[in-house]
């Protein structure tokens, strides 16, 4: 599979059609998954999704979390002025992180060559359309977004700010994924996986849909996303990945019930403590009052990391976590399953692992660390 070149501009006419067309089916989108809009703790434009019954972004605020969750653990100075960074995003959502990419990039003199998994053009519309959000960004990375948006890829020459190309892969990312692997294989240098977390969106965590992103990176690749479940660090072991946390971007508890957030859920009804996206992604979830915050996500690189201020070695009590019940990665080998028949399967897994005595508890885990 060959994609067509995106040239900079399309006839006024066209853009207009398709800008048209993508209005109304993010309008259809929106109201079909029941998104509402949300401010983070930065104040920052987010969503609520209604159909995943989870915010887009963790309480912190969309830009804190673009930029500390995955920009800086990134180190975008590490590479050479002029050169091209190709990264993938898996759910690319409202933009900010692609906005925040963008401006980094530009900084970094580096060229970007990005493709998007989404399956959604609502998030990006209702967020383009929001003047608090669009008032965050440089003219030109708006206009990056708003071409991408309506006509699904850009490319901008390399004297302009945001240099490089861009196209979004719309459609179940399944299903996306091995054509892009067919052209990027071994080539990638960032893959920042941000999609919904995997008790709710387990099609996206799967060791399948995993293994298939580790053979995407070049060998100075990172996978970087803002999750610290079991599961995930354990299926990214099982695609021969080096896993470390990542550290904390304060000293606030992550993953915690964000009352706040909740209730900003615009005409959201039933909206609880504990329903936002959890940092970590940790199920069952203890109290918000024993829980700490003992990690701000996960990096995952074929090469071994270096010590840095950004990232640790996971602790015991995360190696123990992989061990437990907890650690039972996702699994779809069809590539088509829905989200009840992934988690039904990994319960099944789970018990008979407990049965054989392969795995611990994870309640067993818990009590002896103190969750």
């Amino acid at each position: 599979m060959t994609w067509l070149t995106c040239g900079a501009e399309a006839p006024a006419e066209g853009r207009a059609g398709a800008a048209e067309a993508r209005s109304d089916a993010a309008g259809e989108g929106a109201e079909a998954a029941n998104l509402k809009i949300l401010r983070g703790g930065d104040g920052s434009f987010s969503l609520w999704s209604g159909r995943y019954a989870e915010a887009f972004h963790s309480g912190r605020g969309a830009l804190r979390e673009a930029r500390e969750t995955f920009v800086v653990p990134s180190q975008l100075d590490r590479f050479a002025a002029g050169r091209r960074l190709r990264v993938v995003e898996v759910c690319a959502g409202t933009g900010t992180n692609l906005a925040a990419l963008l401006e980094a990039c530009t900084g970094a003199e580096l060229e970007l060559e990005w493709w998007g998994l989404e399956l959604d053009p609502a998030p990006l519309q209702l967020a383009l359309a929001e003047p608090e959000f669009r008032s965050q960004w440089h003219p030109q990375t708006l206009k990056t977004l708003e071409t991408l948006s309506e006509r699904g890829c850009w490319q901008q020459g390399c004297w302009q700010q945001g240099a490089g190309s861009g196209r979004m892969l719309w459609g179940d990312a399944r299903q996306t994924l091995p054509h892009l692997l067919e052209q990027r294989q071994g080539q990638v240098d960032l893959i920042w996986h941000d999609a919904f977390s995997p008790q709710h969106c387990p099609q996206l965590w799967t060791v399948e849909v995993l293994g298939s992103l580790a053979e995407l990176l070049a060998d100075g690749g990172r996978w970087i996303s803002y999750c610290s479940a079991a599961a995930v660090r354990e299926g990214l072991r099982l695609a021969n990945l080096n896993v470390v946390a990542l550290a904390t971007a304060d000293g606030s508890r992550l993953g915690k019930p964000d009352s706040a957030l909740a209730a900003e859920a615009e005409g959201v009804e039933g909206a609880e403590e504990g329903v936002v996206r959890a940092d970590d992604c940790l199920k069952p979830d203890p109290s918000a009052n024993q829980r700490r915050a003992w990690s701000g996500g996960t990096l995952a690189s074929r090469a071994a990391l270096e010590p840095s201020t950004v990232w640790r070695q996971l602790t015991a009590m995360e190696f123990e976590h992989l061990a437990c019940s907890a650690g039972e990665p996702y699994r779809d080998p069809s590539g088509t399953a829905e989200a009840a028949a992934i988690q039904a399967y990994r319960r099944e897994a789970q018990a008979d692992s407990l049965a054989r005595g392969e795995r611990s508890p994870s309640s067993a885990w818990r009590r002896r660390w103190g969750l």
